[in-house]
Order: structure tokens, then sequence, then C-alpha cells
């Protein structure tokens, strides 16, 4: 979400009377990776001394294929925009080009791209990279038997977001509903399975605040029920917290008014 994003969805949110708050905060992203290099032929013939080796195989099939729709639809000596030959986010296409104009197969003319030869892909030199947690399990497999390089990617980042102040089933569910046109479908699933769990939190807190008047006693009793499940037909909610995270949400409830503090008392 963008700030642009992230202050629209707030001013809608408003209008249809959810309460909320806006946030940024710095922040970054770090990826890792496994690099291998080398000719296509020779490369397809050191995976066949790894293990298991699906992964990396499925990933030169691939890029065999991309290869064989690439040349199949382009002459030597004909030149195309870089959107006719890019038209689609593709991995391995970028790989492929990448290769052929290192290669001198392809070269950049006029601001378009020319063919001048077919080269054969075995002998083609091609970078491809998988995430660490793909190849985990066979990383001295690969480092021994066909070389690699570990690439760590940090991002720097300002990242910003909406905090929906509310606890009530039905306002989030319609936080939700406005939400669905300004983010991700990953960051709806999430704030999804966030909301359900305040909620379901609220609804716990909210019931045994009526028995435990003293605020250390409701703590002990709220502690005593984590993790909090929730079942449905076919999915279940484990919630989980700590002492210090049901300190905040009992500040969060007296902010939005559900409960009162002062000192080691509760009231509602």
């Amino acid at each position: 979400m963008n700030k642009e994003s992230m202050e629209e969805l707030s001013k809608e949110l408003s209008k249809a009377g959810i309460m909320n708050k806006t946030k940024e905060e710095f922040s970054w992203d770090i990826e890792h990776f496994i690099l291998i290099k080398g000719r296509y032929g020779e490369l397809k013939e050191k995976v066949k001394k790894i293990s298991e080796r699906e992964v990396i195989e499925g990933k030169l099939e691939e890029i065999e294929r991309a290869f064989n729709a690439l040349l199949s639809e382009w002459n030597v000596n004909e030149s195309k925009n870089i959107e006719e030959v890019f038209n689609e986010v593709d991995i391995n296409r970028l790989i492929l080009l990448t290769a052929l104009i290192d290669s001198g197969a392809i070269e950049e003319e006029d601001g378009k791209l020319k063919l001048l030869k077919k080269p054969e892909l075995d002998n083609l030199e091609i970078e491809i990279r998988f995430p660490i947690d793909d190849v985990e399990e066979i990383l001295d497999e690969i480092e021994e038997k066909i070389g690699s390089q570990l690439v760590s990617e940090v991002a720097f980042l300002r990242r910003y977001f909406v905090e929906v102040l509310e606890v009530e089933k039905e306002l989030i569910h319609r936080a939700l509903e406005i939400a669905e046109e300004y983010v991700t479908d990953e960051s709806l699933v999430k704030a999804m399975f966030v909301g359900i769990a305040k909620s379901v939190l609220a609804d716990v807190i909210m019931e045994l605040v009526k028995q435990k008047r003293k605020k250390n006693e409701l703590i002990e009793a709220i502690l005593e029920r984590e993790p909090i499940i929730v079942e449905g037909k076919k999915e279940k909610i484990n919630i989980y917290y700590d002492e210090e995270a049901l300190e905040d949400f009992l500040k969060e409830l007296q902010s939005l008014g559900y409960i009162k503090i002062k000192g080691n008392k509760v009231f509602w």
C-alpha cells in the first residue's frame, strides 16, 4: 500500500463510521537466494547428480520451453520492440534474453531488439536463482556438484498501514469489504485473521471482566485460556498471546470505551 492509498482508505473507513488511524514506519525486506550459473547443457548434466533435483530440473525445463517459444516466433535479422518480445512478466524469458544479449545473439538497435543468430540452447551461459527455502535441503549437494553463490537482497522502504480501531465483528467485516479496493489479497487475508482474532479475544475479555474485577486476576484468567481456539467447518484459528500483549489490548479496549481501568480495578 502506498501513502495515497493509505489516506484514501482511511477516509473511506471514516465515512463508514469505522474508527481507524494511519501509520507509517521505516522497514525493510530481506530475501535470500541461491544462484547457479553455467552453460545450459552442462547444468543439465550436473543436476542429474543431485538427489532431490525436481526443483532445479523443473526450472531448466521451463527455460527450455521459453527458449523454444521465443525463437520459434523470431527470425534472424528481424527486429522487435521490447514490449513485443517481453509482453508479460516472465522471469524465464528475462533469463534467456540476458543470456542471448551476453552471447551476442541479440543486439539493441534504435530502441529495438534484433536477433542476429539462433544459438544452441546448450551453449548459452545462463544464471538461475532459487529462493533458499526451495533448495535448503540440498544446499551442500548444489555447492559440491554444481557450484553456487548465496545472494541476499536487502531493500529499505517505508510501509503504510491503516489500523482499524474496532473489535465488533460487524464493523471489522465492513472494514474488510472497504479495504478490498485498496490492498493486496495477501494483506487482506492477513487483516481478516487479525480482525477475527481481535474480535474473539475482546469477546472473551468482556465475558471474564464480569467475573474478575481486578486487573491482575483478569489477566491471569485470560492467560489460562491461551490458546483460544476458533473452529469452523473447514478452518481452525489458534490465538496466542502473552501478558505484555494483553496489557496493550486492555489499553486498546479502554481507549475504545469498552472497559475502564483504574489502578488494579476494571469497570465495564
